[in-house]
């Protein structure tokens, strides 16, 4: 599951890092990001190394935002006797309105599956609406699953604080909480719960967070490099 926007779930939770205007930078954007392992809202989807290229398009003079960011492990993991890699690819498009950010996301976990583009129930994606903006040091997003694979609408939100910014080190703390199985998988109430916590410190291109679940009583810590 992505990025946010851009990087929302960067893959490490760094979630308290969200945009709500307007890149300044126009045309074509390129990156990747190299991450010890890949936990996103809270929850783990690989615990090995991996890369995640992205690719964006930013119109000029309106600052829509069109892109695709993807995940690749580098190791193959086995379970059951069965060996596999884990691959995710995420189209996204963002529309900047005033000091609020909409983002529709599809999110593809089995980007090799044959119905690729099956946005139905036994497709491979999830469509999800988000919306996100700052003011002043805090961050605010709130998102919630349109179709595909979930079917009952989950819903995410989270709120980021930036408190520490010297001597070029940032940091910030966030909490987020979701419904459903889709971030409660465990659990037999699938009520809004907090489902990810945690901290994030970030020097020159290189990130690394702590992150707690309360919810499945989960950590993690995490390390980032972006190029």
């Amino acid at each position: 599951m992505r990025k946010t926007l851009k990087s929302l779930t960067l893959a490490v939770a760094l979630a308290a890092a969200f945009t709500g205007t307007a890149k300044a930078d126009e045309g074509f954007s390129i990156g990747a990001d190299v991450v010890s392992s890949y936990v996103w809202r809270g929850v783990e989807f690989d615990g090995g190394l991996n890369i995640q290229p992205s690719l964006s398009y930013t119109f000029p003079g309106i600052g829509v935002e069109v892109g695709a960011w993807g995940s690749y492990a580098v190791s193959e993991h086995t379970t059951d006797g069965v060996s596999s890699r884990y691959k995710e690819i995420d189209l996204y498009a963002t529309v900047p309105v005033g000091p609020v950010a909409f983002t529709l996301t599809n999110y593809n976990c089995t980007p090799d599956a044959a119905n690729n583009f099956d946005f139905g129930e036994d497709g491979p994606n999830v469509v999800e609406l988000s919306a996100s903006g700052e003011i002043d040091d805090l961050s605010l997003l709130a998102a919630v699953n349109l179709s595909g694979i979930d079917t009952n609408n989950a819903v995410y939100c989270e709120v980021g604080y930036g408190f520490y910014d010297k001597d070029g080190y940032t940091a910030s703390a966030f909490v987020g909480g979701g419904t459903e199985a889709y971030y409660r998988p465990a659990a037999s109430n699938k009520d809004f719960a907090v489902v990810n916590t945690g901290i994030s410190v970030s020097k020159d291109r290189y990130t690394a967070a702590y992150i707690y679940n309360p919810d499945s009583e989960k950590s993690f810590l995490t390390f980032m490099a972006s190029f």
